[in-house]
Protein backbone atom coordinates (compact mmCIF):
# COMPACT_ATOMS: atom_id res chain seq x y z
CA UNK A 1 0.00 0.00 0.00
CA UNK A 2 1.38 3.64 -1.04
CA UNK A 3 -0.24 6.55 0.65
CA UNK A 4 0.41 8.63 -2.65
CA UNK A 5 -1.17 5.99 -4.77
CA UNK A 6 -3.52 6.68 -6.84
CA UNK A 7 -4.91 4.66 -10.56
CA UNK A 8 -1.43 3.49 -11.95
CA UNK A 9 1.07 1.04 -10.97
CA UNK A 10 4.58 2.09 -10.92
CA UNK A 11 6.82 -0.46 -12.51
CA UNK A 12 8.30 -2.75 -10.62
CA UNK A 13 11.60 -2.00 -11.03
CA UNK A 14 11.33 2.08 -10.72
CA UNK A 15 9.68 0.90 -7.46
CA UNK A 16 12.55 -1.31 -6.44
CA UNK A 17 15.11 1.02 -7.53
CA UNK A 18 13.31 4.47 -5.86
CA UNK A 19 12.16 2.48 -2.29
CA UNK A 20 16.29 1.32 -2.07
CA UNK A 21 16.90 0.49 1.60
CA UNK A 22 14.44 3.28 2.60
CA UNK A 23 12.42 0.13 4.60
CA UNK A 24 15.33 -0.81 6.40
CA UNK A 25 16.09 2.65 7.47
CA UNK A 26 12.43 3.72 8.51
CA UNK A 27 12.67 1.29 11.38
CA UNK A 28 15.42 3.93 12.90
CA UNK A 29 12.40 6.02 12.64
CA UNK A 30 9.25 3.83 14.20
CA UNK A 31 9.50 5.16 17.63
CA UNK A 32 9.22 8.65 16.43
CA UNK A 33 6.83 8.10 13.65
CA UNK A 34 4.40 7.29 16.43
CA UNK A 35 5.32 10.21 18.93
CA UNK A 36 4.98 12.46 16.08
CA UNK A 37 1.14 11.12 14.83
CA UNK A 38 0.96 11.84 18.94
CA UNK A 39 1.44 15.29 19.03
CA UNK A 40 -0.32 15.57 15.19
CA UNK A 41 -3.38 14.23 16.35
CA UNK A 42 -4.06 15.42 19.49
CA UNK A 43 -3.69 19.17 17.97
CA UNK A 44 -5.67 18.28 15.39
CA UNK A 45 -8.55 17.28 18.21
CA UNK A 46 -7.73 20.81 19.83
CA UNK A 47 -8.52 22.62 16.78
CA UNK A 48 -11.80 20.85 15.91
CA UNK A 49 -9.95 18.68 12.80
CA UNK A 50 -10.61 15.56 14.68
CA UNK A 51 -13.32 14.59 17.16
CA UNK A 52 -12.44 13.53 20.58
CA UNK A 53 -13.65 10.04 20.45
CA UNK A 54 -11.44 9.56 17.89
CA UNK A 55 -8.53 11.14 19.43
CA UNK A 56 -9.32 8.69 22.30
CA UNK A 57 -9.25 5.87 19.67
CA UNK A 58 -6.07 6.85 18.08
CA UNK A 59 -4.33 7.57 21.53
CA UNK A 60 -5.19 4.08 22.30
CA UNK A 61 -3.99 2.37 19.59
CA UNK A 62 -0.80 4.24 18.48
CA UNK A 63 0.38 3.49 21.80
CA UNK A 64 0.12 0.09 21.22
CA UNK A 65 2.47 0.59 18.37
CA UNK A 66 4.56 2.50 20.17
CA UNK A 67 4.82 -0.86 22.59
CA UNK A 68 5.61 -2.87 20.15
CA UNK A 69 8.28 -1.04 18.96
CA UNK A 70 9.76 -0.69 22.06
CA UNK A 71 9.27 -4.82 22.74
CA UNK A 72 10.70 -5.42 19.16
CA UNK A 73 7.71 -6.77 17.59
CA UNK A 74 6.93 -4.61 15.10
CA UNK A 75 7.91 -4.85 11.22
CA UNK A 76 6.75 -3.47 8.10
CA UNK A 77 4.64 -5.63 6.03
CA UNK A 78 5.83 -6.46 2.50
CA UNK A 79 3.27 -5.05 0.36
CA UNK A 80 3.73 -1.57 2.84
CA UNK A 81 6.20 1.19 1.34
CA UNK A 82 7.17 2.78 4.85
CA UNK A 83 6.77 3.41 8.32
CA UNK A 84 4.26 6.22 7.49
CA UNK A 85 2.49 3.92 5.47
CA UNK A 86 2.33 1.33 8.24
CA UNK A 87 1.03 3.07 10.96
CA UNK A 88 -1.59 4.40 9.04
CA UNK A 89 -2.60 1.08 7.80
CA UNK A 90 -2.58 -0.80 11.37
CA UNK A 91 -4.78 2.37 12.38
CA UNK A 92 -7.33 2.06 9.75
CA UNK A 93 -7.35 -1.86 10.09
CA UNK A 94 -8.22 -1.37 13.94
CA UNK A 95 -10.04 1.88 13.65
CA UNK A 96 -11.52 2.07 10.06
CA UNK A 97 -12.17 5.85 8.98
CA UNK A 98 -10.50 7.34 12.10
CA UNK A 99 -7.09 5.97 11.14
CA UNK A 100 -7.54 7.57 7.72
CA UNK A 101 -7.56 11.46 9.97
CA UNK A 102 -4.06 11.22 10.98
CA UNK A 103 -2.39 12.37 7.84
CA UNK A 104 -4.94 15.77 8.07
CA UNK A 105 -3.02 19.11 7.57
CA UNK A 106 0.84 17.16 7.13
CA UNK A 107 2.08 15.01 4.35
CA UNK A 108 4.69 12.65 4.58
CA UNK A 109 7.54 15.17 3.89
CA UNK A 110 7.25 16.97 6.79
CA UNK A 111 6.69 14.16 8.60
CA UNK A 112 9.77 12.42 7.46
CA UNK A 113 11.40 15.82 8.71
CA UNK A 114 9.54 15.38 12.23
CA UNK A 115 10.59 11.59 12.57
CA UNK A 116 14.50 12.51 11.71
CA UNK A 117 14.75 15.54 13.81
CA UNK A 118 13.44 13.55 16.97
CA UNK A 119 15.64 10.23 15.76
CA UNK A 120 18.73 12.20 15.60
CA UNK A 121 17.76 14.36 19.33
CA UNK A 122 17.36 10.53 20.95
CA UNK A 123 20.84 9.67 18.96
CA UNK A 124 22.35 13.13 20.06
CA UNK A 125 21.54 12.08 23.70
CA UNK A 126 23.07 8.59 23.61
CA UNK A 127 26.06 9.71 22.47
CA UNK A 128 26.40 12.11 25.48
CA UNK A 129 26.00 9.15 27.78
CA UNK A 130 28.43 7.70 25.87
CA UNK A 131 31.27 10.01 25.75
CA UNK A 132 30.73 11.64 29.39
CA UNK A 133 31.78 7.80 31.25
CA UNK A 134 34.70 8.35 28.24
CA UNK A 135 35.90 11.18 29.69
CA UNK A 136 35.97 10.49 33.41
CA UNK A 137 37.81 7.43 32.40
CA UNK A 138 40.45 9.58 30.84
CA UNK A 139 40.81 12.04 33.33
CA UNK A 140 40.65 9.12 35.73
CA UNK A 141 43.78 7.75 33.86
CA UNK A 142 45.83 11.34 33.19
CA UNK A 143 45.61 11.95 37.22
CA UNK A 144 47.18 8.14 37.78
CA UNK A 145 49.54 8.20 35.23
CA UNK A 146 50.50 12.00 35.39
CA UNK A 147 54.10 11.37 37.06
CA UNK A 148 55.02 8.83 34.22
CA UNK A 149 57.13 10.60 31.72
CA UNK A 150 57.75 9.99 27.99
CA UNK A 151 59.15 11.79 24.78
CA UNK A 152 56.96 14.10 23.09
CA UNK A 153 57.15 14.72 19.61
CA UNK A 154 56.92 17.26 16.66
CA UNK A 155 56.93 15.83 13.30
CA UNK A 156 57.90 12.70 14.53
CA UNK A 157 60.89 13.54 15.92
CA UNK A 158 62.04 14.09 19.83
CA UNK A 159 60.85 17.20 21.33
CA UNK A 160 60.33 17.79 24.77
CA UNK A 161 59.49 15.93 28.12
CA UNK A 162 55.44 14.80 27.96
CA UNK A 163 53.29 12.76 30.16
CA UNK A 164 50.16 9.69 29.94
CA UNK A 165 48.90 12.75 32.24
CA UNK A 166 49.22 15.23 29.68
CA UNK A 167 48.45 12.70 27.11
CA UNK A 168 44.91 11.15 28.97
CA UNK A 169 43.97 14.57 29.90
CA UNK A 170 44.45 16.15 25.93
CA UNK A 171 42.10 13.49 24.57
CA UNK A 172 39.60 14.25 27.52
CA UNK A 173 39.28 18.11 26.61
CA UNK A 174 39.18 17.53 23.29
CA UNK A 175 35.89 15.82 24.17
CA UNK A 176 35.16 19.01 25.49
CA UNK A 177 35.19 20.95 22.17
CA UNK A 178 33.43 18.19 20.60
CA UNK A 179 30.62 18.24 23.20
CA UNK A 180 29.93 21.66 22.25
CA UNK A 181 30.24 21.29 18.80
CA UNK A 182 27.51 18.39 19.52
CA UNK A 183 25.64 20.86 21.73
CA UNK A 184 25.27 23.00 18.65
CA UNK A 185 23.86 20.32 16.29
CA UNK A 186 21.38 19.69 19.09
CA UNK A 187 20.34 23.18 19.07
CA UNK A 188 19.73 22.80 15.05
CA UNK A 189 17.80 19.03 15.59
CA UNK A 190 15.53 20.30 18.59
CA UNK A 191 13.22 22.55 16.33
CA UNK A 192 9.78 21.67 15.34
CA UNK A 193 9.50 21.26 11.25
CA UNK A 194 5.93 19.75 11.56
CA UNK A 195 2.86 21.95 9.83
CA UNK A 196 5.06 22.74 7.34
CA UNK A 197 3.44 20.04 5.29
CA UNK A 198 5.37 19.65 2.13
CA UNK A 199 7.08 22.80 2.26
CA UNK A 200 4.27 25.61 2.18
CA UNK A 201 2.14 25.26 4.95
CA UNK A 202 -1.44 23.91 5.92
CA UNK A 203 -4.88 25.84 4.90
CA UNK A 204 -5.82 24.31 7.95
CA UNK A 205 -5.68 26.32 11.24
CA UNK A 206 -3.26 24.18 12.82
CA UNK A 207 -1.06 24.98 15.74
CA UNK A 208 2.19 24.37 15.63
CA UNK A 209 3.85 25.57 18.72
CA UNK A 210 1.53 23.09 20.69
CA UNK A 211 2.90 20.29 18.54
CA UNK A 212 6.69 21.83 18.99
CA UNK A 213 5.31 21.78 23.04
CA UNK A 214 3.98 18.38 22.92
CA UNK A 215 7.14 16.46 21.62
CA UNK A 216 9.49 18.86 23.92
CA UNK A 217 11.31 21.12 20.99
CA UNK A 218 13.01 24.24 22.36
CA UNK A 219 11.10 26.40 19.41
CA UNK A 220 9.84 26.07 15.78
CA UNK A 221 11.61 25.74 12.22
CA UNK A 222 9.02 29.05 11.30
CA UNK A 223 9.54 29.41 8.16
CA UNK A 224 7.86 26.59 6.23
CA UNK A 225 10.18 26.59 3.68
CA UNK A 226 12.93 26.83 5.70
CA UNK A 227 11.56 23.68 7.01
CA UNK A 228 11.67 21.40 4.36
CA UNK A 229 15.12 22.89 3.42
CA UNK A 230 17.06 22.43 6.80
CA UNK A 231 16.62 18.14 5.65
CA UNK A 232 20.17 17.72 4.25
CA UNK A 233 21.10 20.80 6.43
CA UNK A 234 20.66 19.31 9.83
CA UNK A 235 22.11 15.69 8.94
CA UNK A 236 25.39 17.27 8.03
CA UNK A 237 25.54 19.01 11.02
CA UNK A 238 25.26 16.34 13.26
CA UNK A 239 27.35 14.26 11.17
CA UNK A 240 30.22 17.09 11.90
CA UNK A 241 29.42 16.63 15.39
CA UNK A 242 30.12 13.22 14.98
CA UNK A 243 33.23 13.71 12.79
CA UNK A 244 34.88 15.39 15.18
CA UNK A 245 34.54 13.03 18.40
CA UNK A 246 35.53 10.44 15.71
CA UNK A 247 38.79 12.54 14.77
CA UNK A 248 39.69 12.89 18.85
CA UNK A 249 39.12 8.76 18.79
CA UNK A 250 41.09 8.40 15.57
CA UNK A 251 44.14 10.30 16.45
CA UNK A 252 44.30 8.80 19.72
CA UNK A 253 44.01 5.28 18.02
CA UNK A 254 47.04 6.50 15.72
CA UNK A 255 49.22 6.71 18.90
CA UNK A 256 48.32 3.75 20.60
CA UNK A 257 49.47 1.79 17.84
CA UNK A 258 52.49 3.35 17.53
CA UNK A 259 53.07 3.06 21.60
CA UNK A 260 51.92 -0.01 21.35
CA UNK A 261 55.21 -0.49 18.49
CA UNK A 262 58.32 -2.08 19.83
CA UNK A 263 60.63 0.58 18.53
CA UNK A 264 58.31 3.04 20.97
CA UNK A 265 57.27 0.29 23.61
CA UNK A 266 56.07 2.84 25.65
CA UNK A 267 52.43 0.45 26.33
CA UNK A 268 51.28 -2.88 26.93
CA UNK A 269 47.96 -4.31 26.98
CA UNK A 270 46.12 -7.59 27.97
CA UNK A 271 46.89 -10.89 25.34
CA UNK A 272 43.06 -11.31 25.67
CA UNK A 273 42.81 -7.75 23.97
CA UNK A 274 45.43 -7.70 21.11
CA UNK A 275 45.30 -10.22 18.47
CA UNK A 276 47.81 -12.54 17.00
CA UNK A 277 49.44 -13.76 13.78
CA UNK A 278 48.66 -17.29 12.02
CA UNK A 279 52.52 -17.85 11.38
CA UNK A 280 54.63 -15.11 13.73
CA UNK A 281 53.93 -16.85 17.57
CA UNK A 282 55.31 -13.28 19.11
CA UNK A 283 52.65 -10.82 17.91
CA UNK A 284 50.30 -9.20 19.78
CA UNK A 285 48.53 -6.83 17.86
CA UNK A 286 46.78 -3.79 18.35
CA UNK A 287 43.72 -4.52 16.21
CA UNK A 288 41.04 -2.86 18.30
CA UNK A 289 42.78 0.48 17.54
CA UNK A 290 43.41 -0.08 13.99
CA UNK A 291 39.74 -0.55 13.70
CA UNK A 292 38.12 2.14 15.79
CA UNK A 293 40.85 4.45 13.51
CA UNK A 294 39.16 3.22 10.13
CA UNK A 295 35.49 3.38 11.44
CA UNK A 296 36.08 6.78 13.19
CA UNK A 297 37.88 8.17 9.45
CA UNK A 298 34.65 6.33 7.26
CA UNK A 299 32.70 8.94 9.64
CA UNK A 300 35.29 11.91 9.41
CA UNK A 301 34.28 11.41 5.65
CA UNK A 302 29.99 11.49 6.56
CA UNK A 303 29.62 15.45 6.76
CA UNK A 304 31.72 15.84 3.21
CA UNK A 305 29.74 12.70 1.98
CA UNK A 306 26.43 14.71 3.12
CA UNK A 307 27.31 17.60 1.37
CA UNK A 308 28.14 16.44 -1.61
CA UNK A 309 24.38 14.42 -2.13
CA UNK A 310 22.81 17.79 -1.31
CA UNK A 311 24.92 20.03 -3.66
CA UNK A 312 23.40 21.97 -6.02
CA UNK A 313 19.90 21.24 -5.09
CA UNK A 314 17.18 24.11 -5.09
CA UNK A 315 14.22 24.51 -2.55
CA UNK A 316 11.69 22.34 -2.09
CA UNK A 317 11.69 18.29 -1.63
CA UNK A 318 14.13 16.01 -3.66
CA UNK A 319 14.28 12.45 -3.24
CA UNK A 320 17.97 12.70 -2.88
CA UNK A 321 17.52 13.71 0.58
CA UNK A 322 16.13 9.85 1.17
CA UNK A 323 20.08 8.39 0.67
CA UNK A 324 21.10 10.77 3.54
CA UNK A 325 20.01 7.96 6.10
CA UNK A 326 21.86 4.96 4.62
CA UNK A 327 25.07 6.06 6.03
CA UNK A 328 24.40 8.32 8.96
CA UNK A 329 21.90 6.18 11.28
CA UNK A 330 24.05 3.39 11.44
CA UNK A 331 27.32 5.84 12.30
CA UNK A 332 25.64 6.48 15.51
CA UNK A 333 25.85 3.05 17.32
CA UNK A 334 29.25 2.49 15.17
CA UNK A 335 30.42 5.78 16.54
CA UNK A 336 29.09 4.56 20.41
CA UNK A 337 30.68 1.00 20.01
CA UNK A 338 34.06 2.65 19.37
CA UNK A 339 33.93 4.41 22.11
CA UNK A 340 33.11 1.37 23.77
CA UNK A 341 36.12 -0.49 22.76
CA UNK A 342 38.28 2.29 23.03
CA UNK A 343 37.41 2.78 26.99
CA UNK A 344 38.23 -1.00 27.46
CA UNK A 345 41.38 -0.63 26.19
CA UNK A 346 42.63 2.53 28.00
CA UNK A 347 40.83 1.04 31.41
CA UNK A 348 43.14 -2.22 30.87
CA UNK A 349 46.78 -0.26 30.04
CA UNK A 350 50.22 -0.84 31.20
CA UNK A 351 52.26 1.79 30.93
CA UNK A 352 55.77 1.64 31.07
CA UNK A 353 57.88 3.68 34.03
CA UNK A 354 60.93 5.55 33.39
CA UNK A 355 60.70 5.83 29.74
CA UNK A 356 62.79 8.66 29.51
CA UNK A 357 66.17 7.50 31.62
CA UNK A 358 66.74 5.23 27.64
CA UNK A 359 70.32 6.87 26.04
CA UNK A 360 68.61 7.94 22.80
CA UNK A 361 65.71 10.66 24.94
CA UNK A 362 68.77 12.73 25.98
CA UNK A 363 68.56 15.44 23.59
CA UNK A 364 64.61 15.79 25.18
CA UNK A 365 66.05 17.86 27.51
CA UNK A 366 67.96 20.29 25.53
CA UNK A 367 65.12 22.75 25.84
CA UNK A 368 65.22 22.66 29.60
CA UNK A 369 69.35 23.28 29.15
CA UNK A 370 68.95 26.65 27.30
CA UNK A 371 66.45 27.48 29.60
CA UNK A 372 68.90 26.92 32.27
CA UNK A 373 71.68 29.25 30.70
CA UNK A 374 68.50 31.93 30.59
CA UNK A 375 67.93 32.25 33.77
CA UNK A 376 71.66 32.25 34.66
CA UNK A 377 71.54 35.80 32.59
CA UNK A 378 72.08 34.35 29.09
CA UNK A 379 70.42 35.95 26.39
CA UNK A 380 67.04 33.55 25.03
CA UNK A 381 69.13 33.26 21.53
CA UNK A 382 73.18 32.77 22.81
CA UNK A 383 71.76 29.85 25.21
CA UNK A 384 69.85 28.28 21.87
CA UNK A 385 73.01 28.88 19.94
CA UNK A 386 75.42 27.34 22.53
CA UNK A 387 73.49 24.52 23.02
CA UNK A 388 72.85 23.98 19.54
CA UNK A 389 76.52 24.14 18.51
CA UNK A 390 77.29 20.98 21.56
CA UNK A 391 74.52 18.79 20.15
CA UNK A 392 76.15 19.25 16.37
CA UNK A 393 79.76 18.77 17.89
CA UNK A 394 79.49 15.95 20.40
CA UNK A 395 79.70 17.40 23.28
CA UNK A 396 76.15 17.89 25.12
CA UNK A 397 75.75 16.40 28.11
CA UNK A 398 72.05 15.95 29.62
CA UNK A 399 71.64 18.86 32.19
CA UNK A 400 72.15 17.06 35.82
CA UNK A 401 68.92 19.08 37.12
CA UNK A 402 66.56 16.87 35.03
CA UNK A 403 63.86 17.29 37.50
CA UNK A 404 60.55 18.54 35.08
CA UNK A 405 59.69 22.50 36.40
CA UNK A 406 56.47 23.82 34.22
CA UNK A 407 54.18 24.73 36.75
CA UNK A 408 52.11 27.04 34.31
CA UNK A 409 48.22 26.11 33.77
CA UNK A 410 48.41 22.83 31.62
CA UNK A 411 51.62 21.78 31.87
CA UNK A 412 52.97 18.15 33.31
CA UNK A 413 52.77 19.59 36.98
CA UNK A 414 49.38 21.14 36.42
CA UNK A 415 46.59 19.23 34.70
CA UNK A 416 44.06 21.59 35.64
CA UNK A 417 42.05 18.33 36.03
CA UNK A 418 39.29 19.77 37.67
CA UNK A 419 38.59 22.97 35.35
CA UNK A 420 38.75 21.08 32.33
CA UNK A 421 36.08 18.72 34.46
CA UNK A 422 34.05 21.93 34.73
CA UNK A 423 33.98 22.38 31.21
CA UNK A 424 32.25 18.94 30.35
CA UNK A 425 29.91 19.65 33.13
CA UNK A 426 28.15 22.90 31.90
CA UNK A 427 28.63 22.06 28.43
CA UNK A 428 26.65 18.18 29.30
CA UNK A 429 23.82 20.34 31.64
CA UNK A 430 23.28 22.59 29.04
CA UNK A 431 21.69 20.17 26.71
CA UNK A 432 18.63 19.55 29.21
CA UNK A 433 17.28 16.40 28.42
CA UNK A 434 15.25 16.06 31.19
CA UNK A 435 12.54 18.64 29.85
CA UNK A 436 12.39 16.56 26.99
CA UNK A 437 11.53 13.15 29.16
CA UNK A 438 9.23 15.03 30.60
CA UNK A 439 6.95 16.10 27.75
CA UNK A 440 7.72 12.80 25.78
CA UNK A 441 6.53 10.87 29.13
CA UNK A 442 3.30 13.27 29.17
CA UNK A 443 2.71 12.81 25.53
CA UNK A 444 2.59 8.61 25.96
CA UNK A 445 1.17 9.41 30.04
CA UNK A 446 3.95 7.34 31.27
Amino acid sequence: MKLWQKDTTALKEVETFTVGKDREMDMYLAPFDVLGSLAHIQMLESVGLLPAEDLTQLQSALKEIYSQIEKGDFSLQDNVEDIHSQVELLLTQKLGDAGKKIHSARSRNDQVLVDIKLFLRSEIEAMVNAVLPFFELLQTQSEKYRDHLYPGYTHLQLAMPSSFGLWFGAYAESLVDDMITLKGAFEIVNKNPLGSAAGYGSSFPINRQMTADLLGFASLNYNVVYAQMGRGKAERIVAQALANIADTLSRMSMDMTLYLNQNFSFVSFPAALTTGSSIMPHKKNPDVFELIRSHCNRIKALPNEIMMMTTNLPSGYHRDLQLLKEHLFPAFKTLRDCIEMAGLMLSNIDIKKDILSDEKYKYLFTVDLVNQLVLQGVPFRDAYIQVGRSVEDGTYKVPEQTEIKNPHEGSIQNLNTKEIKSLMNKVAADFGFERIHQAIDRLLNL
